[in-house]
């Protein structure tokens, strides 16, 4: 008796453990955003118009820590992760010295209009002209997931920037938002509670962007316990820096959200839930101007700044093909949630998100 329990006890858990495994195959995605990062800042290192300009603090800092001898070894200086792994593993789309353009299609050039671009497929400068704290009227890609029997509460965001509550409308999509100085909430564990206690002992930069150290941590948890399936995270300290003309502050975080986003590579790579099953979709809300000129100064953004218009996108994931630095095509930022809409298949209205796929093979 007590070995046919034992025998129906291993087959009940190797049938558990097939499941799981089936499970395990189907696709995940982390859509990640770098706010108000250049795609000459990826594609071509250090600016050194910028480093000679009275935006720098410490020249000699900077030129220790971002100037190689090349341009393609100043890139790999500021973002590893990128050069290292993406371009060889991955695409990285947008340098426009090769031809590769990537181009948002609202008008606004700013955050808000941005996000609701990326996240649901579509422009809407009719009615997102601001980045007033506004409920967002758009469905996005992760209240699409969420609402699907497939998905359902398997969809988290995690964002610096306290707005991102209202552009994913977490209240009527459903989806977990951790944003700005928020707390995370429900059963947590002691990492979680410690990120609680110190976020507002850490220095506070900004009232609406908390560091974005604390906002990767806050994720990383939540992934690690939760597992979803359609993960988002913005990192936003890159644009506050820019915005106060700090480029020594613009370029260390830019190093460090590659930093940030190599971490979490590495853990879904080592996860087996996550390992060679998950796709990593980064990209930008805006550009920014292209130096320190009238019309184009580097702090700025905006449909009066010449550039601004201009970003760019990097794809890593299990059946992406591996051509590395893209050149010579034409890609714009309204094709990101179609294509995770593919890639999870997930049913879409073509009415809603008219644009086309990318191809990622």
């Amino acid at each position: 008796m007590r070995k046919n329990l034992i025998t129906t006890t291993v087959i009940a858990l190797l049938i558990s453990m097939t499941m799981e495994a089936q499970q395990d195959k189907e696709p995940n995605v982390f859509l990640i955003t770098l706010d108000g990062v250049r795609w000459q800042d990826v594609f071509t290192g250090i600016d050194t118009n910028l480093l000679n300009s009275d935006y720098t603090e410490n020249k000699e800092l900077l030129t220790k820590k971002f100037m190689g001898g090349s341009l393609e070894e100043n890139r790999e200086l500021l973002m590893p992760f990128f050069w290292n792994t993406i371009a060889k593993e991955g695409q990285l789309h947008g340098n426009r010295t090769k031809g590769s353009k990537v181009d948002l299609t609202n008008k606004m050039l700013f955050s808000y209009p941005g996000y609701n671009e990326i996240l649901t497929g579509k422009a809407d400068d009719e009615n997102i002209d601001s980045n007033n704290k506004d409920y967002n009227k758009n469905i996005t890609i992760l209240e699409t997931a969420n609402t699907a029997k497939a998905y359902k509460d398997k969809v988290a965001a995690f964002g610096s920037w306290d707005v991102f509550p209202f552009i994913i409308n977490d209240k009527r999509s459903g989806v977990p938002v951790n944003a700005g100085y928020m707390d995370a909430s429900g059963d947590l564990n002691e990492k979680e509670k410690f990120l609680n206690e110190i976020q507002r002992q850490a220095p506070i930069v900004w009232e609406s962007v908390r560091l974005d150290v604390f906002t990767h941590h806050f994720a990383k948890e939540y992934v690690k316990k939760n597992h979803p399936k359609l993960v988002y995270v913005s990192y936003g300290e890159t644009d506050d820096y820019a915005h106060d003309g700090s480029f020594d502050f613009y370029m260390k975080s830019l190093q460090n959200t590659d930093a940030l986003i190599a971490d979490l590579w590495s853990f879904v790579q080592n996860d087996p839930v996550y390992k060679d099953n998950t796709y990593f979709v980064i990209t930008t809300d805006h550009g920014r101007g292209e130096g320190i000129g009238e019309g184009s100064k580097w702090t700025g953004h905006g449909s009066d700044v010449k550039g601004a218009e201009h970003t760019w996108l990097a794809i890593l994931g299990p059946d992406v093909k591996a051509i590395g630095e893209a050149s010579n095509g034409q890609l714009y930022t309204n094709q990101i949630a179609p294509t995770i809409a593919k890639v999870l298949n997930l049913k879409i209205d073509a009415a809603v998100m008219p644009a086309k796929t990318l191809d990622l093979k």
